[in-house]
């Protein structure tokens, strides 16, 4: 799949995560879907908890296993996926994913990752011979879901600066790495820097209405915001075990940000 020009109507798929539909979660999924299909896009949106996804992997979602049979889930959900296989839930998020331009998730932090469902929808969606697998392009490269931008828009109950280099929990960057590089550019995807919601356990008015201004700035650059520029696999940075060769990274770069070509 090639990038789309910004001038062309895009799809959009939103994978939220928030039990509550009058929660501020729900309110950004909202407008999100609002503000982007006034710009002309089409959006669809799973709303996990409505459609009471199930978030655990097992037997049931290979209509195909044997009973008697170990299940090696990689092998299987590979095995189910390339023959069009898969339990029917599954095979539709993959559609939509399939479809899809841009992927946004919309959910609050909880304990440092995201909520169990959305986990759970990861697991689940992004099988073997789908997301990954043989016969396919290595991962951290334009990989099988190449050309296809994500973004996370993440609630935090915590202050900013608790989330920043010198902050107690880590730079939010680092929190999200997990989604940001071991899921979505794993696969191909290109990730934008995340937009964050802080102190939303109690959000006055008029900091809500702040939030939609500066999120409908990042919507509005969904398609034209330079991504993270993480490095490729296929690009020459690493050796044959994946490890990054010495002396490509800018002076003083530690840490996860060793894995990013420096900006500017």
């Amino acid at each position: 799949m090639n990038e789309a020009t910004p001038q062309q109507q895009q799809k959009i798929l939103v994978v939220s995560a928030h039990p509550d539909p009058r929660s501020l979660n729900a309110a950004l999924t909202d407008f999100a879907a609002r503000h982007l299909r006034a710009a002309g896009h089409e959006v669809r949106v799973s709303d996990l908890y409505a459609m009471k996804w199930k978030a655990t992997v097992d037997a049931d979602d290979f209509p195909d296993h044997a009973a008697d049979e170990r299940l090696k889930v990689w092998a299987a959900s590979e095995r189910a996926t390339l023959a069009d296989r898969l339990s029917p839930d599954i095979a539709a998020e993959q559609e939509k994913v399939r479809w899809s331009d841009a992927v946004i998730f919309q959910f609050p932090l909880w304990w440092f990752s995201v909520p169990a469902i959305l986990k759970g929808w990861i697991d689940r969606v992004f099988t073997s011979g789908f997301a990954y697998g043989p016969a396919v392009p290595p991962p951290y490269s334009e990989g099988v879901l190449a050309g296809r931008r994500a973004l996370v828009s993440v609630t935090i109950g915590a202050r900013e600066s608790s989330f920043s280099d010198r902050g107690i929990h880590g730079r939010l960057t680092d929190v999200l790495h997990p989604v940001q590089h071991g899921l979505f550019w794993f696969t191909g995807m290109s990730p934008l820097e995340p937009f964050a919601v802080y102190g939303s356990h109690n959000l006055p008015e008029e900091r809500f209405e702040a939030a939609k201004r500066e999120y409908g700035r990042r919507l509005d650059g969904l398609f034209t915001d330079e991504p993270v520029p993480f490095r490729s696999l296929v690009g020459g940075d690493y050796d044959h075990g994946m490890r990054l060769l010495p002396g490509v990274e800018a002076e003083g770069t530690t840490g996860l940000e060793l894995h990013t070509h420096p900006r500017g």
